[in-house]
């Protein structure tokens, strides 16, 4: 879908319905708390359906599963307790298997934590999400933070931490978008989400012909530390990282599709602020500037 329907929500739609509410009463509830119509109907139809009939939809949609990508990787056979990235060793600090999570430690040195956000700083602007209906970005209410984009190899910091990330997932640095840069003040956050472009959309079919096919990984990369929150939630595994200053955390997605249980959010910063920079893959060579 997205966006994460959690319990309490799906127990509130069921409560509503049995109260008398009608489906487009609880559809215009959620579009105007920041839901799109489309998630905000699928989520409502899953639980609303009666169950044979759900059955049979989620066997229908299983035999239409859109095909296994290739996917970059890290070398953990053995589980190494370090990782060679080129210009430094990166240690591997924690690792979900399925899906594939890796937690990073010392991806990025204090020095360039902070080099990353000065060269940010200048052009920060509210951060958008993709309007999947004509791919182009918006302001929406999920995402509450400011951030920037540069280009990929911008500056010799940047360059030098992409050539690592390459290097670390044994991926081409000219398959990777530009690294975007993220502030979260108290409470910012981004509600759960993909980060693959969704085949069930209309404008991802644009998006694919702008160059670089489908997003297939994510680097998430702190530069900063707040007091209290700003994790990294993965919802379907009950799986949240710390967001500490020099380390980063590694997903994959080897389908375009909620079975890759990527889904993934920014909590929300409880105390103080944090900054991150976040890298992703493509399965061809990124040409073009990308969408949010």
């Amino acid at each position: 879908m997205g966006q994460y329907v959690s319990p309490e929500l799906q127990q509130w739609i069921r409560e509503q319905t049995a109260s008398g509410y009608k489906r487009t009463d609880l559809l215009k509830a959620m579009i105007d708390t920041g839901w799109r119509e489309n998630v905000a109907a699928e989520a409502i139809d899953a639980l609303l359906t009666p169950v044979k009939r759900r059955h049979h939809t989620a066997g229908s949609a299983a035999s239409r599963l859109p095909e296994r990508l290739k996917v970059p990787s890290l070398a953990l056979d053995g589980s190494p307790l370090y990782l060679d990235a080129g210009d430094r060793q990166v240690a591997v600090l924690g690792v979900v298997k399925h899906p594939t999570i890796v937690i990073l430690g010392d991806l990025l040195s204090h020095e360039e934590c902070d080099a990353v956000i000065e060269a940010a700083r200048p052009s920060m602007a509210r951060s958008k999400v993709l309007d999947m209906d004509n791919a182009e970005s918006k302001v929406d209410s999920a995402r509450t933070s400011n951030g920037t984009y540069f280009e990929r190899g911008q500056n010799e910091v940047l360059a030098r931490i992409e050539a690592r990330i390459a290097r670390l997932v044994s991926w081409p640095v000219e398959n990777g978008e530009g690294i975007q840069v993220l502030q979260y003040g108290p409470g910012a956050e981004y509600k759960p989400h993909y980060d693959y472009f969704d085949p069930r959309e209309p404008g991802t079919a644009t998006i694919l012909k702008r160059g670089g096919g489908q997003r297939v990984a994510t680097v998430v990369m702190y530069l900063s530390e707040p007091t209290r929150g700003g994790g990294t939630l993965f919802p379907d595994v009950g799986f949240e990282v710390g967001p500490k200053k020099g380390q980063g955390v590694f997903f994959t997605y080897d389908r375009p599709h909620p079975s890759s249980r990527s889904l993934h959010g920014g909590s929300p910063v409880v105390e103080g602020e944090k900054w991150i920079a976040t890298k992703w893959l493509r399965e061809g060579e990124f040409t073009r500037r990308p969408v949010d």
